[in-house]
């Protein structure tokens, strides 16, 4: 198994039990193939039990595997001929957002994502997945540009948040995001998002205003880091366990909410487990919604898009003591 989880360590000892049983059994031309079988039973229970009642800290252990699939991971699997673009031709470009020009079934889109690295040095020189401005305005560049030759928009969300440093907010790093938002909310093309890790803050929002927004399961996704919300909250940072149930971050929670329309199975124990079936499950669902956006003109595009971020979440009003609610 790939960097298991300490949730997952049951697992582990029960497969390192299966090897020794059956290696024992080779060297000594004895046959465990009954004691093997019912050992294999009770492994694949517990990994159904396991993996079917996952706690949101089990889920943000997963969501942040260090092998989980990248936005560039998924890029190789899902489209052809791409070619991926560089720089927001105004500062520099940010290794945190990667994105370009590909085919996808055949059809001319444009993918942006953000990209964490795959090694400390990796992560060092992408921000661990943390845009500058210069980020930010990369992706509006390339969407800008998807805007103007009519092709769909895809992007992957994968950011714990936009990198908080002296020099992005120097740069304008509010001002990118709220560009972003703007901009995005009145694409005359498709636009489908996809949360394949972390979907944290303004961060995450920059790449998400679309027509359809999908969340792998065991994605999490919120309006700050449960670390962060923690910190603000109960002053505490250890605490980011209390701030994340609060918070509602999973997948479940959050189609509950009407924020996202679907939610994207995983194979068992996470994307890592097996990078080419989640791909393809990923490219079931954004070609099914894909076909049905362009059928679309570009209008009821942007009231599609606009309707759906006008009906999230639910207010309550007091009139004369009554409380209705929307």
């Amino acid at each position: 198994m790939a960097s298991e989880m300490p949730f997952e360590l049951p697992l582990v000892e029960l497969r390192a039990k299966i090897d020794e049983l059956r290696k024992f059994g080779e060297e000594k031309k004895i046959d465990f193939s009954d004691e093997i079988d019912r050992l294999e039973q009770r492994y694949q229970q517990l990994e159904a039990e396991l993996y079917s009642s996952m706690t949101t800290q089990q889920k943000m252990q997963v969501a942040r595997h260090p092998q989980r699939p990248t936005t560039l991971d998924y890029i190789q699997y899902l489209f052809t001929d791409f070619i991926e673009l560089h720089g927001d031709r105004v500062y520099g470009d940010d290794l945190a957002i990667v994105g370009g020009i590909g085919r996808f079934n055949g059809i001319p889109v444009t993918v942006v994502g953000h990209q964490k690295g795959k090694d400390t040095k990796d992560n060092i020189a992408r921000h661990f997945g943390s845009p500058h401005p210069e980020g930010f305005r990369k992706a509006l560049r390339l969407m800008k540009q998807a805007n103007k030759f009519n092709r769909p928009i895809i992007t992957f969300i994968d950011t714990k948040g936009a990198y908080p440093g002296n020099a992005a907010e120097e740069r304008g790093q509010g001002e990118a995001i709220a560009r972003n938002l703007l901009e995005m909310a009145s694409m005359r093309v498709p636009i489908l998002c996809v949360v394949i890790g972390e979907g944290g803050s303004g961060g995450a929002l920059a790449l998400g205003v679309g027509n359809r927004v999908f969340m792998l399961e065991n994605s999490i996704y919120s309006v700050i880091s449960p670390e962060g919300a923690a910190s603000i909250l109960y002053k505490d940072a250890s605490k980011s366990m209390e701030a994340a149930e609060a918070m509602k971050i999973t997948a479940d929670e959050i189609l509950k909410l009407g924020v996202i329309d679907a939610i994207i199975p995983e194979p068992k124990g996470g994307a890592h487990r097996d990078v080419v079936m989640q791909a393809e499950s990923i490219k079931q669902v954004l070609w099914a919604h894909l076909q049905e956006l362009m059928k679309m003109t570009e209008k009821e595009l942007m009231e599609d898009r606009y309707k759906k971020f006008r009906q999230i979440g639910r207010f309550t009003t007091i009139q004369e003591g009554n409380h209705n609610h929307a």
